[in-house]
Formats: C-alpha cells, sequence, structure tokens
C-alpha cells in the first residue's frame, strides 16, 4: 500500500475517540471520525477508508448492524473495539463480517500493533497474483488468486481473516499448525488476545466450513496445541 493508509474511528465515549485520534496523528495516519452507526456507514461509503475501528455501543445503531451494512458492498478491513469481553459478543461481530476484535480498555501500543498488523495483510491481499493455484481436499475447493472458497460448488462467504486461516491450513495439509505460529502468520504476533481471537474464529469458520462441526470434516483440534486440515478422501 504506497499510500497513507486512511483509517475511520466509529466511537461515541469522546475520551477514547480523541485519544484514537490523537495516536493516529502523532503516527502520521489521515483519519475521519465519526460518533454514530449512520454517520459511520455514510463516511465508509463516501470516502471508502482502508481501515475501520468500531465501537460495537453506538447510540443509534448496534455496531453488528453497522457492520452487516458495511459489508452489503464493501470488504474493507473492520476492527472491532468493545467492552464486550464475552465470546458470543465476539462471534456476532465475526459472523456479521468484523476482521479483528480488540477488547476495552486497551493499549494504544496493541491498537497500533493490530492496525500494523491489518495494513500489511491488506497489503498482501491487494498484491497476491503469486499463488496462482487452487486447492482441492473432497467437497472444498480454495481459489488462491481469486480469493474465494467453495463447498460442494457453493461458494463459502467468507471474512478476510476467515479466508486467510482457511489457507494457512490448507497449505499445511496434514499438518498440526499450533496456536503461536498460526497466531504469528495471520496476526503477525502471538498475544494472548490473538490466540483467544483466533479461537473464535476457529468456531465461524466451521460453522461454515463442517457440516458436524462437532465431528470435523476438515479442521482437527487438538487441544492446547493447536489445528490440523484433515485430508478428505
Amino acid at each position: 500500500m504506497n499510500k497513507k493508509p486512511l483509517i475511520l474511528v466509529v466511537e461515541d465515549d469522546v475520551p477514547v475517540r480523541n485519544l484514537m485520534s490523537t495516536t493516529l496523528k502523532t503516527h502520521e495516519y489521515k483519519y475521519l471520525t465519526a460518533p454514530t452507526g449512520r454517520e459511520a456507514v455514510l463516511l465508509a461509503s463516501s470516502h471508502n477508508p482502508d481501515v475501520v475501528f468500531l465501537d460495537l455501543g453506538l447510540p443509534d445503531l448496534d455496531g453488528v448492524e453497522v457492520i452487516r451494512q458495511i459489508r452489503s458492498w464493501s470488504n474493507m478491513p473492520i476492527i472491532v473495539i468493545s467492552a464486550r469481553s464475552e465470546d458470543e459478543d465476539k462471534i456476532a461481530a465475526l459472523d456479521a463480517g468484523a476482521d479483528d476484535y480488540l477488547t476495552k480498555p486497551f493499549s494504544v501500543e496493541e491498537l497500533l500493533a493490530r492496525l500494523r498488523a491489518t495494513i500489511r495483510r491488506l497489503s498482501v491481499m491487494n498484491s497476491s497474483g503469486a499463488d496462482s493455484s487452487v486447492y482441492t481436499n473432497g467437497p472444498l475447493r480454495i481459489d488462491y488468486p481469486a480469493g474465494c472458497a467453495f463447498l460442494y460448488e457453493e461458494e463459502l462467504k467468507l471474512t478476510p481473516i476467515e479466508f486467510k486461516l482457511l489457507c494457512l491450513l490448507a497449505k499445511n495439509t496434514g499438518k498440526v499448525l499450533t496456536h503461536t505460529y498460526i497466531t504469528q502468520n495471520i496476526w503477525g504476533r502471538s498475544w494472548d488476545n490473538d490466540i483467544a481471537s483466533l479461537r473464535v474464529f476457529m468456531v465461524t469458520l466451521r460453522k461454515k466450513l463442517e457440516t458436524a462441526p462437532d465431528t470435523p470434516e476438515f479442521i482437527q483440534t487438538h487441544v492446547g496445541i493447536g489445528y490440523r486440515m484433515l485430508k478428505v478422501e
């Protein structure tokens, strides 16, 4: 990504919004701010930001609804920032199409690290014509250059993180990938929050991929270690 990325900050809490704005300005990011969900959708559609930081608890629309509206026309990365820390809330946001989830209170260093990792992923996705192959595993087919996956010839509706996670597992079919290995490849680091997020992403990915998530056909869990893509005969 050659140009300086544009960040949209959606946050109704003034002190938190000011902290995020000051942080972005100090590190020379371009940014826009929105205190409501409706204004966020309007700014997202009119300015096409590179990354969205989105609070879930907005005064007019729930953040999950904002994600759904943006996802109806754009795949721009959305990083949820919320005081809601339960897995159910994370899953609802990720199911709607969020790419990452940062729980309040958060440090400025973690905020910037998540932003840098998202921008790196975006750059790789935009410039990746390197993989020109198609992966097939039973009824699962992944078209790497097209950035899409199919199950029984029906396209899976995956978020960018879910697709990258699926590709990482697929490219290592038969190998057990540790939590640390996966998080370092997906987020560029391995913090406790990332491992917690990985667990949530695996839940949402399996819901879309597995016919019976409790008896998975494709992705096997190795408790306390990581995950493995099984070879389907």
